[in-house]
């Protein structure tokens, strides 16, 4: 009997609707259940042919202890080694190798010293920074959040060069990115399984969040929505994801990546709608079944990317042939018509609710990738950057 286990922490009603309908479907010799761990030995297995990972981000034990199980044999999804080393400015970058649009990004220093260095481990920085040039290319308003973060914590909307200094100088240890402001029309989650899966959902991230699904807006074109699949699944397929969110900001009928890093992407019914849990809960326990069917013990069953393979192959990142892909797309739909929604404000933003966007986001993060590591502050000691 092959196992699909579930590794979860807060969430409620995915984990459970997901090992039920994977045994409602009684397919020969698979069953799902919540995983149980009660040691981890070296190189020993955890008894599951697939486990699917939804909270290892929050804890280090479990990623340490998928990894375990990875190298004996075991389907994680997501990989837990290539989430231990992605983060959003490399996703940036790979995604401008790949001709898929995103706003202008860079990369900043933390504003004070990580713990256990001093002004003498960053003697290749360059005191100060150069300003000028950093702001001419992203221009403003901008945003400035984690690299390596999410559930739209510590992200600040910056107005011009006072106002990033001011708030630049609140952000501690966080290694931050300042990116362009995209005064968008149109906004779009995409789910996407198994790098060919894809639901994309129209959606309003300045609604409350309850009723980010319910956009108020008209049907999005054909020709956008077939970029958005394209992109979605170029981006899943180099990275190597197995179940990701990638949610897409339209300015001048454009579609601008502004997020695709969300390996453990919400899908609580009571956030996504029903529409959506429906389809993310039958399309994640058929994927995990087809893993558990094709697992072999004692082999590598992760996901690897196409910029992982092309980088061990030593070829051109864009000579990659990804895998075929059979359409398989669908478009979530507003229960109710459009008519009978309120007109949405079309506001300079792209992220954070607009009434909060000046400040910190402190919402409790539903969906994060990586949680930041808090630490104490500790006084910077070298110069302005």
């Amino acid at each position: 009997m092959k196992k699909i286990g579930i590794l979860f922490g807060q969430e409620n009603s995915f984990p459970q609707a997901f090992v039920d309908r994977i045994n409602q479907k009684a397919e020969k010799n698979i069953s799902a259940e919540f995983v149980r761990i009660d040691k981890v030995l070296q190189a020993e297995p955890l008894d599951y042919a697939v486990i699917v990972d939804r909270i290892s981000q929050d804890v280090p034990f479990y990623r340490s202890a998928l990894k375990n199980a990875a190298i004996s044999g075991t389907a994680v999804i997501n990989n837990p080694f290539w989430w231990s080393a992605d983060e959003k400015f490399f996703n940036n970058a790979l995604a401008v190798k790949l001709g898929v649009p995103v706003p202008k990004t860079v990369i900043l220093p933390s504003k004070e010293l990580p713990d256990d260095t001093t002004d003498q481990s960053f003697r290749n920085l360059a005191y100060p920074l150069d300003w000028d040039g950093i702001f001419d290319y992203v221009g403003f308003p901008a945003y400035m959040k984690p690299f390596d973060g999410g559930g739209w914590k510590e992200v600040y909307q910056l107005q011009n060069r006072d106002d990033f200094f001011a708030k630049y100088d609140q952000t501690k240890q966080y290694v931050m990115m300042l990116q362009e402001e995209v005064l968008f029309d149109d906004y779009f989650r995409c789910y996407c399984i198994g790098g060919k899966h894809v639901r994309i959902m129209q959606y309003e991230p300045r609604n409350p969040h309850h009723l980010r699904y319910e956009h108020g807006k008209a049907p999005a074109s054909k020709k956008l929505l077939d970029t958005i699949k394209d992109y979605v699944i170029k981006l899943n397929q180099y990275l190597g994801y197995d179940f990701n969110t990638v949610e897409f900001a339209v300015r001048d009928g454009i579609p601008y990546a502004i997020d695709f890093c969300n390996p453990a992407p919400d899908a609580e019914v009571t956030s996504v709608g029903q529409e959506n849990f429906d389809w993310v809960v039958e399309t994640a326990a058929d994927y995990a079944i087809e893993r558990a069917k094709s697992q072999k013990d004692g082999l590598d069953n992760l996901t690897w990317g196409e910029y992982v393979k092309t980088s061990a192959a030593k070829t051109p990142l864009m000579n990659a042939k990804t895998k075929p892909v059979k359409e398989d797309v669908s478009v979530g739909k507003v229960d109710h018509p459009i008519e009978t929604e309120g007109k949405v404000k079309k506001v300079a933003k792209a992220k954070a609710p607009a009434e909060k966007a000046a400040a910190p986001v402190k919402a409790k993060a539903k969906e994060k990738v990586k949680k930041e590591k808090v630490v104490k502050e500790k006084p910077q000691k070298v110069g302005k950057l």
